[in-house]
C-alpha cells in the first residue's frame, strides 16, 4: 500500500494494482456457445511451461501464452479476438469492486480467529488456560456439539469481495491503477476488478 495527497492536502491510503494489458483470447457468442462472454488472459508465461492445447488456444488470438485466464459474461464492451484491454476502461472517481483471496493464516486459536478474550486473570489456578476456548458442549440434553460452534481452526484463504472502493488515479502508460483502501490478498496476488 501507499498513500497520495490531494490538492487540499488530504491524505488517502491506496493500493497499486497492475491491471493489464489483458488480451481477449476467446469471444463466446449466443449462436456458438449459447451465451455471450469474453475470455481475458493476463501475465506472460514461457512456452516450455505450457501444454499444446494452451499454445494452440493462445495462437488463435495471436498472442504468447498467459498464466491466468478469466471469463466475463455479458460483457458490455465489444472486442474481437486478440484485442487488448487496458486500464483505459476505468476513470478516476469510478466506484469499483475488488475480488481476491485473503492471506492464509494457518491454524489459529479462538482468541485470534473469533476474538475471544481469554480467561483474563493469570492467577488463581490459571496455569496455561489464558487463551483456551472453555466449555463447548452441553450435558445430557443435547449430548453433542452443535454445528457452527466457534472453535480453533484454519483461518484466512477466503474469497472476499470489497465493494465501494474508489479509483483514485490511473497511470495508463504502465497500466497501474490506484484504488483507495486495501484489497484482499498478499503482495503479487491476482485480484479481479469490477465496475
Amino acid at each position: 500500500m501507499t498513500s497520495i495527497f490531494a490538492a487540499d492536502g488530504k491524505q488517502t491510503a491506496c493500493t497499486i494494482i497492475e491491471a493489464g494489458p489483458n488480451v481477449v483470447t476467446q469471444v463466446k457468442t449466443q449462436e456458438t456457445d449459447g451465451y455471450t462472454a469474453l475470455q481475458l488472459a493476463f501475465g506472460d508465461k514461457k512456452e516450455k511451461h505450457s501444454v499444446k492445447a494452451e499454445l494452440n488456444h493462445f495462437a488463435k488470438a495471436n498472442t504468447a501464452p498467459k498464466k491466468f485466464t478469466k471469463e466475463f459474461r455479458n460483457y458490455s464492451i465489444e472486442k474481437t479476438l486478440g484485442e487488448t484491454i487496458t486500464v483505459d476502461i476505468f476513470a478516476e472517481g469510478d466506484t469499483v469492486e475488488v475480488v481476491g483471496t485473503t492471506k492464509g493464516k494457518g491454524f489459529q486459536g479462538v482468541v485470534k480467529r473469533h476474538g475471544f478474550s481469554g480467561v483474563g486473570e493469570a492467577t488463581h489456578g490459571q496455569h496455561d488456560r489464558q487463551r483456551a476456548p472453555g466449555s463447548i458442549g452441553n450435558s445430557s440434553d443435547a449430548s453433542r456439539v452443535f454445528k457452527g460452534m466457534r472453535m480453533a481452526g484454519r483461518m484466512g484463504g477466503d474469497r472476499v469481495k470489497l465493494k465501494g472502493l474508489k479509483v483514485v488515479k490511473i497511470f495508463p502508460e504502465k497500466n497501474y491503477i490506484l484504488i483507495s483502501g486495501s484489497v484482499p490478498g498478499h503482495n503479487g496476488s491476482i485480484v479481479l476488478i469490477q465496475k
